[in-house]
């Protein structure tokens, strides 16, 4: 099986405001809608991948309703493999508002987290890897991942 990977809300976000639609943003995205890849979702992660699409300023950018939001999340959701990361174990992130993608991660060996921030590229936890959306769909073309 490959190693599952955790997308984080910037790409998410990033693929639904983004062109053109062969970016690598909107590559993963659809990787997600369609189930091409496996990759690790909690209700927590989902939760922020809601609010954040629902911020005002996003929503002028995307221009989806909130029903239409709520529609692209369920079809991620159908294709994830949803798992919750134990509570009060300590995975410090860089920045703490990212401890749940560190936790998230922990859950798998060799789990890969796809994200455009660039504080936690550089400093990767111990336990998983750390790559942006182009590399991750460099990986995806040669079978590498």
């Amino acid at each position: 099986m490959r190693r599952p990977v955790v997308v984080d809300t910037n790409v998410v976000v990033a693929g639904l405001i983004s062109s053109p639609s062969d970016s690598p943003v909107c590559r993963v995205l659809d990787g997600m809608l369609s189930g091409s890849f496996p990759f690790l979702l909690s209700a927590e992660l989902l939760d922020e991948y809601r609010r954040v699409l629902l911020r005002p300023a996003l929503k002028k950018l995307h221009g989806l309703s909130v029903r239409q939001v709520d529609i692209v999340l369920t079809e991620i959701a159908a294709n994830a493999v949803i798992r919750e990361p134990e509570a009060g174990r300590a995975h410090e992130a860089p920045d703490p508002g990212d401890d749940h993608l560190w936790r998230l991660l922990a859950i798998v060996s060799g789990a890969v987290l796809v994200t455009g921030d660039r504080l936690l590229l550089q400093r990767p936890p111990d336990f998983a890897s750390v790559v942006s959306p182009g590399d991750f769909v460099d990986w995806l073309k040669i079978g590498d991942w």
